[in-house]
């Protein structure tokens, strides 16, 4: 696994964003790449006004995958239904796949997640 910095992809420059597209162990599209950038810049920004990522999300919850959309393509560059849904899900935002008679389902709820908070 990586973890990204993100004060140090915000601080990104225009000769970082040309390496980028050079490197061939990466999706070359400029803007994704841009869109990368962007984006660490717009997470710093909300961790400045709402003390952490995760305390925006929280500020902002309970919504539908459709209000999650649209507050994320207004917040940030290249998101679509798809990445925000997958990603809302995989924090415990919005439900999963797994139906209620599923074996993986009760295990969720033993978590907590958000989703289910909100209701």
């Amino acid at each position: 696994m990586i973890n990204y910095n993100i004060e140090e992809v915000a601080a990104y420059t225009e000769d970082d964003r040309e390496r980028l597209l050079n490197d061939a162990g990466i999706i070359r599209n400029r803007l994704k790449i841009n869109a990368a950038i962007e984006n660490a810049k717009s997470i710093l920004m909300l961790q400045k006004e709402y003390g952490s990522f995760e305390k925006w999300l929280a500020y902002h919850h309970p919504k539908s995958k459709e209000e999650w959309v649209k507050l994320f393509k207004k917040t940030f560059k290249f998101t679509g239904g798809e990445i925000v849904g997958e990603f809302l899900m995989s924090i415990g935002y919005l439900p999963g796949a797994h139906d209620a008679d599923c074996p993986v389902y009760q295990k969720i709820l033993e978590e907590g997640p958000m989703w289910l908070q909100g209701k």
